[in-house]
């Protein structure tokens, strides 16, 4: 029997981990203090320089010192600075989506601070289904950009994470994100903010920030470059009903939840309308009814977008006041510092326009210790170079990348690989011996790499051969045949494939959602000549057909590894040989290659429109074959469900003050009751599930807790089935676990309709398990 050693995230208790992941080692910082770090006498002539004020207070003092050149010198994200009040200028742009990121102008590694931990790419964290992992990344991540800051390698402004619905498979951008469904993409949001700012104290409910994250792309931006059209002149249709409850959902939860510091609209239009100049998005949805209170940033050069590409306006001073009159704060670009000016003496703008944006960004700076003098002596001030890279935050990349993989087939059970029965593997593919691609994008500069090859050296004496010259493996010439003997030598092949950024990235969708180039040749070459199965690992963001290896029996298992981070070869590797059991789960559908021949890229829709022939998409509405369907994933082990306690019957409230306004007998008989006339506070219920190793092996495991809406409910369009809860749980061998899964009825079992309006149906809503079902009657009270 194959001992699994559980993973340190479950046996561990949360807390310990959180005392593993602060601050072991001081550094000296070698930033001067940003602001209100003059002379005593200078400081104290300030207001905006006590402490002890309200930032409320210190944000309008400063901004009642400022002259209006040097204010809008403060719009955009090289902001100027200010010598006559003692404030320095200040770069905006950092990235964190998966580590500290070089990606952005704002972070420069060198000196005392030459890499950080990249841990592994969004859309692998997001397989592992664990919010818990995933606020341990956050926590970690802004040590490490803290830590750079007070070195003077990064500012404390970071425009992550990226939370977009991955909509189409063929979004270059899509291995950014959480995944497709929006239940999934805001608890992940919520969880990596949370990690990210660590939000306390304060006064006048302005809470501190270690460092200020910022959701992105606002709205329905997930289309980059395909077939002519680019995001920058896409114009993205959406019905309300979908903006309602699949595109807006993340985003919410991470104003709402996550009390996120910063959000970003995106270059796309949605219904016409540039998102960076709709007052509907930007003032309206995100400052007045989700209640952000901090900046609303464009994507870089978006305001001259509205001129120079989508012709939006008629001039740039007319894009400067379409932005900052819809509620945008600062710019990622040139445009607001250059036509600002113009745009105020044309009476197009007026200053007041410009007060109310500096208060939020300022307001920010604030929360972030940036005008409280000295550096040194504030919470987080003594992070320093010994806090990067530290072994407590490789050792949690690692755990991470093993967490989200993915074992998508295991045919027999002929894995896990053992050692003992082997003399040597052969490794194979173009990803075999993976430095950069396991990182994938907007990444930084990793620690260290352990590539696949190695991770697999360690275990077991391997013969190489790469059999692609690079991941597009297009043409003549390659060196595919070398692979053949090798695969017929050796005791296991295991052949590791898949995509890279030439293939999926920014600013490039895939056409296709085959292998690319000759790889499946290679692959089949190699199950055809082994004489042993052959184990399939892809490394890629986004989804791939292999259906042509699921269904071939010479192909005995298929792992998916993601982007798994400067450890992802270890833990490929860990897997492949049993040191640690599967549990991720996929955490978007893999459609077939048909569905990309037959679906547009920009056709928006989710929802499924049969009588023209339009599948529809996601899980939740799509009605098509899959190669995997979203929340697939094997283990080693076994488990069974078994419900230990929900409620049969489900009494809602409605709010008084509707029903005051209302007659309540006449609304009982009412199918579908809108969500805001609910007393949501009272909505939580509680789905008590034991889970069972059934298998000889330990292993963590996600519980996926679907629901499906009552008979009656089609007229409203809803999803089929939707995911309302998740919890990942460790079971060792022939043990139960359980686990308490909340489920808030208002938000879990509603849906929005054709109006955009959030309703709950009345009736039986069916709760899935796996294969059980548990129907809970919802009634008005």
């Amino acid at each position: 029997m194959v001992v699994i050693h559980p993973p340190p995230g479950f046996l561990i208790s949360i807390g310990f981990l959180l005392l593993l992941l602060t601050r072991t080692a001081a550094g000296e910082s070698t930033r001067p203090a940003f602001a209100c770090g003059g002379s005593p006498a200078a400081v104290a002539a300030w207001r905006f320089c006590h402490r002890n004020l309200p930032i409320k207070v210190r944000v309008r003092d400063l901004i009642g010192r400022l002259n209006a050149e040097e204010k809008i010198r403060l719009l955009v994200n090289n902001a100027a600075p200010v010598p006559r009040l003692g404030i320095s200028g200040y770069e905006w742009w950092s990235e964190a989506l998966h580590g500290v990121s070089n990606t952005g102008p704002g972070v420069k590694f060198g000196g005392d601070f030459p890499s950080a931990t990249s841990f592994p790419q969004v859309i692998s964290s997001a397989a592992s289904f664990n919010s818990s992992l995933w606020e341990l990344i956050g926590r970690a991540v802004s040590d490490e950009g803290r830590a750079m800051y007070n070195g003077g390698h990064a500012g404390l402004t970071y425009w992550s994470p990226n939370v977009n619905i991955y909509r189409d498979p063929r979004w270059g951008r899509g291995q950014e994100t959480p995944g497709e469904d929006p239940n999934l993409a805001g608890r992940y949001a919520v969880s990596y903010v949370r990690g990210l700012q660590q939000a306390t104290g304060g006064r006048s409910g302005y809470l501190h920030l270690k460092v200020a994250a910022c959701c992105k792309h606002y709205t329905a931006y997930d289309l980059d470059n395909w077939h002519g059209m680019d995001r920058f002149h896409f114009n993205a249709k959406v019905s309300k009903q979908e903006l309602e409850d699949t595109f807006d959902v993340p985003f919410k939860a991470c104003v709402v939840e996550g009390k996120v510091a910063s959000v970003m609209c995106s270059y796309n239009q949605v219904n016409g309308v540039p998102t960076c100049a709709d007052p509907f998005l930007l003032r309206n949805t995100i400052r007045a009814q989700w209640g952000l209170t901090g900046y609303i940033v464009s994507d870089c050069n978006a305001v001259q977008v509205l001129y120079n590409s989508q012709h939006y306006t008629a001039t740039p001073e007319d894009a400067v006041a379409a932005a900052l009159k819809a509620g945008l704060d600062l710019d990622c670009g040139s445009y607001l510092a250059r036509y600002t000016g113009s745009a105020i003496q044309q009476g197009k703008v007026s200053i007041s326009d410009v007060d109310n944006a500096l208060a939020n960004t300022l307001t920010v700076q604030f929360r972030l210790g940036m005008f409280d003098g000295d550096p040194t002596r504030l919470p987080y001030g003594n992070l320093g170079p010994k806090d990067v890279c530290r072994p407590a935050h490789q050792s949690l990349a690692l755990e991470a990348a093993r967490q989200g993989i993915v074992l998508l087939k295991n045919d027999r059970r002929r894995l896990p690989l053992r050692p003992s029965t082997l003399h040597s593997v052969a490794v194979i593919g173009p990803n075999s011996d993976a430095t950069a691609t396991m990182i994938g994008n907007y990444a930084g500069v990793p620690c260290g790499y352990i590539t696949p090859l190695q991770g697999i050296t360690r275990y077991i004496r391997t013969v190489h051969q790469a059999g692609c010259r690079d991941v597009p493996c297009f043409g003549p010439g390659q060196p595919i045949d070398a692979a053949v003997p090798i695969a017929r030598q050796t005791d296991a092949a295991v052949v590791i494939i898949g995509l890279d950024q030439s293939i999926e990235a920014e600013a490039r969708d895939r056409d296709s959602l085959l292998l690319p180039g000759r790889q499946q040749e290679l692959v089949q070459k190699v199950a055809a000549a082994s004489r042993k199965p052959v184990v399939v690992v892809l490394i890629s963001g986004g989804s791939v057909d292999i259906s042509f290896a699921r269904d071939d029996p010479r192909v005995a298992a298929i792992i998916w590894a993601g982007y798994p981070g400067q450890a992802g070869g270890q833990a490929i590797a860990d897997v492949l040989f049993g040191a640690y059991n599967p549990g991720g789960k996929l955490p978007m559908t893999w459609y077939p290659q048909e569905y990309a021949a037959k679906v547009p890229m920009s056709d928006m829709r989710m929802r499924a429109d049969l009588g023209r022939g339009y599948p529809g998409r996601s899980y939740r509405f799509y009605t098509g074959p899959v190669v995997y369907p979203f929340g697939h994933g094997l283990s080693y082990s076994k488990f069974s469900y078994s419900i230990a306690h929900a409620p049969a019957e489900v009494a809602i409230s409605v709010n008084m003050r509707w029903a005051a306004a209302t007659n309540l007998n006449s609304t009982r008989s009412v199918p579908a009751v809108r969500v805001s006339h609910i007393e949501c506070i009272f909505s939580i219920i509680s789905v008590n599930v034991d889970v069972a190793n059934m298998g000889n092996l330990d292993g963590g495991h996600t519980v996926l807790l679907f629901s499906t809406p009552p008979a009656g409910a089609e007229r409203w369009d809803p999803p089929r089935r939707q995911l309302i809860a998740f919890e990942k749980v460790h079971a060792a061998s022939g043990k139960t676990v359980r686990v308490k899964m909340d489920v808030d009825v208002c938000k879990g079992l509603s849906f929005a309709d054709n109006y955009g309006i959030r309703r709950i149906p009345l009736g039986n809503h069916n709760l899935q398990i796996g294969d059980l079902t548990h129907s809970i009657s919802i009634r008005m009270n």
